[in-house]
């Protein structure tokens, strides 16, 4: 049983993470609220630290192990305690964590259908049953301090441009050139807020 996982960042996905311990790579699935707070806690070396649950995807004809990643201990726990709604396996409860934690948790408590048929995958019988299982017994997890979940927009320059960085490394451009590209990309088109445009940009400029 896999229970932690220490090592240096590779990569990211849309719902994943790659994580290198001396040359093995694991992929780890993670919330979206958790991906978007895992650059704050990558070390200056690209390491980063990881709770996972690690279960058994059973398929029809073969067992695949899959490893879920968490910030911390608190987060696994809610995680856990999710899944024991009826019809909630793994997969989908790390779908429905689109928010931050203590405000699924507050919308439990209070029993906030609304909000929690908000959530990706949850209708409204699904959240019936959520409020009925776990109501009155998830007000800890509702003390959670999300500083982690909302960047500052210098923090949201930074993230994108470190990510096409990475993917820019990734092609096989030396740092110093790929640095280079970036800075030119966004004197070109200083307006530019996602990695998606950023790469775009220097595309174009790759071809001019």
């Amino acid at each position: 049983m896999i229970i932690e996982i220490e090592g240096k960042l590779a990569r990211k996905g849309d719902d994943y993470v790659v994580v290198d311990i001396q040359g093995i790579s694991y992929q780890i699935l993670v919330a979206p609220i958790i991906l978007e707070k895992l650059h704050g806690i990558v070390d200056k070396d690209g390491k980063v630290k990881l709770v996972t649950y690690h279960y058994m995807q059973q398929d029809p004809s073969k067992s695949i192990p899959v490893l879920i990643g968490f910030l911390n201990e608190i987060e696994k726990d809610f995680f856990e305690k999710f899944i024991t709604v009826s019809g909630i396996g793994p997969k989908a409860a790390l779908r429905a964590l689109s928010k931050p934690i203590p405000v699924i948790a507050k919308a439990i408590d209070d029993g906030d259908m609304k909000m929690l048929c908000g959530l990706p995958g949850i209708g409204e019988q699904r959240a019936k049953e959520i409020i009925a299982k776990l109501q009155g017994k998830v007000a800890k997890y509702g003390l959670i301090q999300d500083t982690g979940s909302k960047l500052s927009q210098k923090k949201k320059g930074e993230l994108f441009k470190e990510e096409a960085l990475e993917i820019l490394l990734q092609l096989e451009y030396k740092r110093s050139e790929a640095e280079n590209m970036i800075e030119k990309a966004l004197l070109r088109s200083p307006h530019i807020e996602t990695t998606e445009a950023l790469l775009n940009e220097v595309y174009k400029q790759r071809k001019a």
